[in-house]
């Protein structure tokens, strides 16, 4: 399911591109030094990367120990899978988790990142909004 739904808010690009942020991206939401202006990939290929990347992010949040359900699991993992593993580590987000702060104060949080070079997105908001939810799933 998880991977579903990152296929779904990333959507595939089979050539490099520029996201929102103007960071260089392929397939389903691949960064990295790897990507080049112009590259071009497979599907395949975009599978394997996502696969790959995923698996990155997914230990990292393990690592956190915060995750007390899949929910919650999934939603750190899109989140960070999104923005990186390090601005979640760093985030008000994490510190309200570990805190334990309320439903309501953790679902704001997750709402306040809808921006992406400085303009709120729409995707981004329903991305939030899944992840808000899934979260207490």
């Amino acid at each position: 399911m998880l991977y579903d739904k990152l296929m779904e808010f990333e959507g595939l690009r089979l050539q490099a591109y520029r996201d929102a942020a103007g960071v260089l991206t392929i397939g389903y939401g691949h960064t990295g030094g790897d990507v080049s202006e112009g590259d071009k990939i497979s599907e395949y290929w975009a599978r394997q990367l996502l696969h790959d990347d995923v698996g990155a992010v997914e230990a990292a949040v393990r690592r956190m120990r915060v995750a007390r359900t899949e929910g919650q699991f999934d939603a750190l993992v899109s989140f960070a899978f999104n923005l990186g593993v390090e601005r979640l580590q760093n985030s008000t987000l994490l510190k309200l988790i570990r805190g334990g702060a309320s439903k309501a104060a953790i679902k704001k949080e997750f709402k306040r990142w809808v921006y992406a070079g400085g303009r709120k997105l729409k995707g981004l908001e329903t991305r939030r909004d899944w992840e808000a939810k899934r979260f207490f799933e």
